[in-house]
């Protein structure tokens, strides 16, 4: 997003501040401005038992969220960037204030102080970490949950209720099966948005990707094809175009291997074949089988927990093969098998690269709210500079019609829908990758523009045109006037 738009955003708020009616809608008002501000927020939901915890921890790199059934599983947690450890309590009614904590095994024990899950609003975790520099990191309760409370929490920090603002700007959906609840969730939150149809702020991880093949070592493979089936079904589509595999349980066991895990799997794979292969046959023989020679069924145990059979069956495999060497290479090893990078690399395309934009998306509808739930003079003219400057906004058109794309809405041609994706930001939104060439020097980079910018104006003016295509030539032509307006301008 352009700093001209966040500075819009930003003086609309202001101009709404001084003339705020109360105290209350004056700090309302505050608290949006340093939204617009902040971090970006991104909220990890899903069903119970999807495995939102582990993921978060994998993303992070850290045991964090705790992944038992315990009462802050229960809560809405935020965990952000800080300078030292620590944990805010923020009740329904009252104060903030701090609460105690200490690390049970490497994850987070929070002491709520007597209060019941049902009267907190969130918890707020801070911790120095760089992953979670520039990114709140939103770990929520269980969509369908058997309690309609711990379910509806999620729903109401996630979708807002009446005159209020979501949690979050954007959202990483687990996945197992594409449920009907699932589906509804996705569809609440999309219609909370500013720009109506964009499901540009939504991905879809296929989580525990692993069980889908049965823990095979072509568990991922096979995962990978179940997630470009829902990608490609409409009802998913429509809402979260893009579905990835992931393995959090063992993209977090290789973010935080230790040196007798591997000495442990390196010493099963030592074993003769056959032994291996009985070992390695189910969960519960791998856990509890006494072999001769190995580690012995505690320490198997403790890696089924940590990797998960398809983790301990991959990385014996490596070891076996003579693949990876020390416990750093099968780190990397398992790594690139858990889908992980795949998932970060997405994420850094889909919300940090449009963070600002994202996080004024939010900002809009809060504003929004604010002014039509408030009784005062100045707020009809300030809803209306509200609708102006979304209603100019090409940076929140773009979206809009990215997620148009994205969902089948448009009908094109495949090679015009691919181009015009790219071009509004899809794959990237830097210029390179807008204009879907090399990166090179910046003449090479404007030189490409002015060709496609003249491409998009001779369509625009062909007698066949249709009034569609006319109107995404248009915003075609807008994108790449302000690319050569921006990054692409010429120094004098």
């Amino acid at each position: 997003m352009s700093e001209s738009l966040a500075s819009r955003v930003g003086a609309v708020i202001d101009r709404a501040a001084d003339r705020a009616p109360s105290l209350e809608v004056s700090q309302e008002l505050q608290a949006l401005r340093a939204r617009l501000d902040g971090p970006l927020r991104l909220a990890i939901a899903g069903r119970v038992k999807a495995g939102k915890s582990t993921l978060l921890n994998a993303l992070v790199g850290e045991n964090l969220a705790p992944t038992d059934a315990g009462e802050c599983t229960r809560v809405v947690t935020w965990y952000s960037y800080g300078p030292a450890p620590r944990v805010v309590l923020h009740p329904v009614d009252g104060p903030p204030r701090d609460r105690p904590f200490r690390r049970d095994d490497g994850s987070l024990s929070i002491d709520l102080g007597g209060v019941a899950p049902e009267q907190i609003d969130h918890l707020d975790v801070r911790w120095p970490t760089r992953r979670l520099q520039g990114l709140t990191l939103v770990d929520t309760p269980g969509i369908a949950s058997i309690s309609t409370e711990v379910s509806a929490r999620t729903h109401r920090a996630l979708t807002g209720e009446v005159g209020q603002v979501a949690v979050a700007d954007a959202v990483l959906y687990l996945l197992r099966h594409a449920h009907a609840s699932d589906m509804n969730f996705m569809e609440a939150f999309r219609d909370r948005q500013v720009t109506e149809g964009t499901p540009v702020n939504t991905v879809g991880a296929l989580s525990r990707a692993d069980e889908i093949g049965s823990c095979r070592l072509d568990s991922m493979q096979v995962a990978a094809r179940v997630a470009q089936r829902y990608a490609e079904d409409p009802r998913v589509r429509r809402l979260c175009p893009t579905v990835v595999p992931v393995n959090g349980l063992l993209g977090h066991a290789a973010a935080t291997l230790r040196e007798s895990e591997f000495a442990s799997l390196a010493a099963i794979a030592r074993l003769p074949q056959t032994e291996v292969a009985a070992l390695l046959l189910t969960a519960d023989r791998f856990g509890r089988s006494e072999a001769p020679h190995d580690p012995g069924p505690v320490p198997r145990q403790h890696l089924l927990g940590r990797f998960g059979l398809f983790g301990v069956r991959v990385g014996v495999q490596l070891i076996a093969s003579g693949r990876v060497r020390n416990a750093s290479e099968l780190a990397d090893g398992l790594l690139q098998r858990s889908g992980l990078q795949e998932l970060r690399a997405l994420l850094a395309v889909q919300f940090t690269e449009r963070s600002r934009l994202l996080r004024a998306q939010s900002v809009l509808a809060g504003l929004r709210s604010v002014l039509q739930r408030g009784d005062w003079p100045e707020a009809a003219d300030l809803l209306g500079g509200v609708e102006r400057l979304v209603s100019s906004s090409h940076e929140l058109e773009e979206l809009h019609l990215l997620g148009e794309l994205r969902t089948g809405a448009l009908s094109l041609p495949t090679d015009r829908a691919e181009s015009l994706e790219r071009l509004f930001g899809g794959a990237g939104t830097g210029a390179a990758t807008r204009l879907g060439v090399p990166d090179g020097p910046p003449e090479a980079l404007r030189q490409e523009a002015v060709a496609q910018l003249d491409s998009w104006h001779r369509v625009a003016r062909h007698p066949l045109t249709s009034r569609q295509l006319h109107v995404l030539c248009q915003s075609a032509v807008r994108s790449l006037e302000a690319l050569l307006d921006g990054d692409l301008a010429t120094r004098s």
